[in-house]
C-alpha cells in the first residue's frame, strides 16, 4: 500500500530472501520469499520499544514465510478516525483507535473483518457478551483486536478525609468537601461524564437500529425518575459549595494544589495522582447520588482501545496476524507494567500484578454499572451545552424541561 507524507521509522529485519529447497525437491531450484511491507499508526510513545521489540519478534517467527518491511508512525488516537476516513486507501494498514470510533469507521468501509483466528482472538478477551468483545463486534462479526479495557472513569479520592462508608455516597462526599474548604469535581461540560447520572437513573441512550442516529429519552416524563428529576438532581451538585466542574487539566492541577480531594475521572491521570496524594491514594467505583429522594447508583461508559485492519491492505492476512500479535495476551501484560493500560485479555487481566492495581480494582468494581459507547457524534455538542449550562446553575432560568427537550431533539436528529 502506498503511504505519503508519513513521517516513518523503518523496522526491517534483514533475512536471507531465498530458500534452498529440502532434499527429495526437484533439481536445486531455490524459493524466492516475498516481500511484504505493512505500516502501524500507534498512538502511545511511551510503549515505542516494547512495540519495536514486538514487531522484531513476529518477523523473526515467519522469517521462512516472508520479507518483512514494517513501518511505525505516531497517530494519536483521538484522532485516528478522521485521519483514516479522510482516505481509507492510504492510511496505515493495522491501527489503534478509541471504541467510541468503532461505528463510523466500520460504517466508512475502514475495518477489514477478521478472519483469521477470529474465535480465538473473542475467547482470549472474555466471549462475545464481554465489553471488550461487544466494542469490537457487530451482527457477530469481529472487526477489531481489543487491546485495553482501562479507557473508562471512576472515583479518585484522598483517603486522608473519606471513609469506605463516606464514598458510597455523593451527597456525603460534598459535605466533607465544604467542611474542610476543599472540593470534589467532574467535568460537567463533557456528555461522557454526565451520562452517569441519566443511565443511573434508568434514562437511555444509544446508537439506533439504523445504526447512524441516536435514541435518547433524557427527557422523559414517564419514567420512574423523569429527565427533571435528573437534571434537578446535576443543578443541586452544581449549586453546592463542596463541588467544582473542571477539565482534566484543572482536575490535576487542583489535586496537586491540595484545593481537590476527589473526583470522578479516568485511569490515564492515575499516576498523577498518586504521586500528588502518596499514601492517601484511593480508588473506587462511583459513587450513589440522590434523584427524587432516592440513593441511586451512578452507571459509566466502559471503554477499550482496539486495533484495526485496514481492509484495502495489499497484505490483509498479514495485517490481521500482526494485529494479533500487538494485542495478544503477552503485549497486553507488557503495556500494563510499562504505561499501566489494563488489558482486555482475560488472563493478563486476571495476573497477580494487575489485580494489585486499586486502578484496575476500582474499574473492576464498576464495570458492573457501564457499558459500552456506542453512539453518533451527534450526541456531544447538545450534551456539552446542557452540561455547561447546568454546571453555570441554570443562569438564564430557562425551564428544565424545555433543556432536556432541546437537547434530545438535538442528540437523535438524522444530521445525514
Amino acid at each position: 500500500m502506498r503511504r505519503k507524507g508519513i513521517k516513518t521509522i523503518l523496522i526491517a529485519a534483514v533475512f536471507v530472501v531465498t530458500a534452498v529447497c529440502m532434499p527429495g525437491c526437484a533439481g536445486n531450484e531455490k524459493k524466492e520469499l516475498p516481500v511484504v511491507k505493512l505500516s502501524v499508526w500507534w498512538s502511545d510513545e511511551e510503549d515505542r520499544e516494547l512495540i519495536d521489540r514486538k514487531i522484531e519478534a513476529f518477523q523473526v517467527e515467519y522469517a521462512d514465510e516472508a520479507v518483512f518491511e514494517i513501518m511505525v508512525s505516531k497517530e494519536n488516537v483521538l484522532n485516528v478516525r478522521e485521519t483514516v476516513l479522510n482516505n481509507v486507501h492510504t492510511a496505515a494498514d493495522v491501527y489503534m483507535f478509541a471504541d467510541d470510533q468503532f461505528d463510523t469507521l466500520r460504517q466508512g468501509g475502514a475495518l477489514q473483518e477478521i478472519t483469521v483466528n477470529a474465535q480465538a482472538v473473542i475467547d482470549a478477551n472474555g466471549g462475545a457478551e464481554n465489553g471488550a468483545c461487544q466494542a469490537a463486534m457487530y451482527d457477530g462479526k469481529l472487526y477489531a483486536y481489543p487491546i485495553a479495557s482501562g479507557n473508562g472513569y471512576f472515583l479518585y479520592y484522598n483517603t486522608a478525609y473519606f471513609t469506605e462508608q463516606d464514598i458510597e455516597s455523593f451527597d456525603r462526599m460534598l459535605e466533607i468537601c465544604a467542611e474542610n474548604g476543599k472540593k470534589m469535581t467532574m467535568d460537567y461540560s463533557s456528555g461522557w461524564y454526565i451520562y452517569s447520572f441519566f443511565d443511573g437513573a434508568g434514562l437511555e441512550l444509544g446508537l439506533s437500529a439504523d445504526g447512524v442516529t441516536n435514541e435518547c429519552n433524557w427527557n422523559a416524563v414517564d419514567t420512574k425518575y423523569t429527565g427533571v428529576d435528573v437534571a434537578e438532581a446535576m443543578l443541586a451538585i452544581a449549586q453546592h459549595e463542596g463541588f467544582i466542574s473542571v477539565d482534566d487539566l484543572s482536575f490535576l492541577n487542583g489535586v496537586r494544589s491540595g484545593t481537590i480531594i476527589a473526583g470522578i475521572n479516568g485511569p490515564w491521570n492515575a499516576e498523577a495522582v498518586k504521586d500528588a496524594w502518596g499514601d492517601d491514594f484511593g480508588a473506587a467505583k462511583l459513587p450513589c447520588y440522590t434523584v427524587a429522594g432516592d440513593s441511586v447508583q451512578m452507571s459509566s461508559f466502559s471503554g477499550y482501545k482496539l486495533i484495526g485492519v485496514n481492509p484495502y491492505s495489499e497484505h490483509v492476512d498479514w495485517a490481521m496476524r500482526l494485529a494479533e500479535c500487538l494485542s495478544d495476551e503477552e503485549m497486553q501484560l507488557e503495556r500494563f507494567a510499562s504505561i499501566g493500560e489494563c488489558p482486555s485479555n482475560m488472563n493478563a487481566a486476571l495476573s497477580e500484578a494487575v489485580q494489585a492495581s486499586p486502578v484496575v480494582a476500582a474499574l473492576s468494581e464498576q464495570s458492573q454499572f457501564a457499558n459500552v459507547q456506542h453512539i453518533s457524534d451527534a450526541f456531544w455538542t447538545p450534551s456539552y451545552i446542557f452540561g455547561i449550562t447546568i454546571a453555570g446553575g441554570n443562569p438564564d432560568h430557562t425551564d428544565l424541561q424545555t433543556l432536556l427537550d432541546n437537547m434530545t431533539n438535538d442528540i437523535t436528529k438524522d444530521s445525514r
